[in-house]
């Protein structure tokens, strides 16, 4: 009998827990208000979700150089002082995850080279554009690049050297991937690996492609606030 005594004492302690814990809960708590942010948000980590379609652009950042050289060790080749990355949000779902874009243009200028024989740098082309991008909110946020539906990704090269003008093709050679910072709301790509696959005999057989950009901005939210990966 005493066992029955003490039940009404024990739910009603459970209750008034349960209670104080729904208390505590405030009025205007959802579940959409509880959940997750998304991977990409601009102006803050954790501020304004990037919106799909919305614009992304990334210059060279601040005192780096792009550089398409002939070895992963090497500073022989070419080297552009200005790169200009634009790329198209597609999926931005809530974090944990990866967010989604189509890389619709990259482009080089103001490009030498101190390989012997080449005089000067014509232009430093991509190819078979847009690009898939996928970047990941997991440890070191990871980025790949992907060929799209025209083809794998392809870089050329027309130089004036001292027998004429020739150029030079590359293919990706194995996988495209960097890393974003938070810090710098920066892409980083290094040694990136191209094939030669068309052009001049005189055209080295490999180019190992290094490039930061950053700030990478929404161009298409008022001010072009910087993009954080969450």
């Amino acid at each position: 009998m005493r066992f029955s005594r003490r039940l009404p004492a024990t739910a009603a302690a459970v209750c008034a827990t349960a209670a104080l814990a729904l208390a505590a809960v405030p009025a205007s708590a959802s579940p959409e208000s509880l959940a997750a942010g998304p991977v990409l948000t601009a102006g803050s980590a954790g501020g304004t979700a990037v919106a799909v379609g919305d614009a992304l652009a990334a210059p060279l950042a601040p005192g780096t150089k792009a550089t398409f050289y002939s070895t992963a060790t090497s500073t022989t080749g070419v080297t552009c002082a200005t790169s200009q990355l634009s790329a198209s949000v597609l999926g931005n779902p809530a974090a944990p995850g990866s967010a989604t874009a189509s890389l619709t243009g990259l482009t080089f200028g103001s490009c030498t080279a101190n390989v012997t024989g080449v005089t000067s740098v014509r232009s430093l082309t991509v190819g078979n554009l847009p690009y898939g991008v996928t970047v990941s909110d997991a440890p070191g946020l990871p980025v790949t690049l992907t060929g799209g539906s025209a083809g794998t990704i392809q870089a050329t090269a027309v130089l004036d050297t001292w027998f004429g003008t020739i150029t030079c093709s590359y293919q990706l050679s194995g996988a495209f991937t960097g890393s974003a910072d938070n810090t710098a709301h920066s892409l980083a790509f290094r040694t990136e690996h191209f094939a030669k696959s068309g052009g001049s005999t005189l055209c080295p057989a490999d180019g190992y492609f290094s490039a930061t950009y950053g700030p990478v901005a929404d161009t298409s939210q008022s001010g072009s606030p910087a993009v954080f990966v969450n």
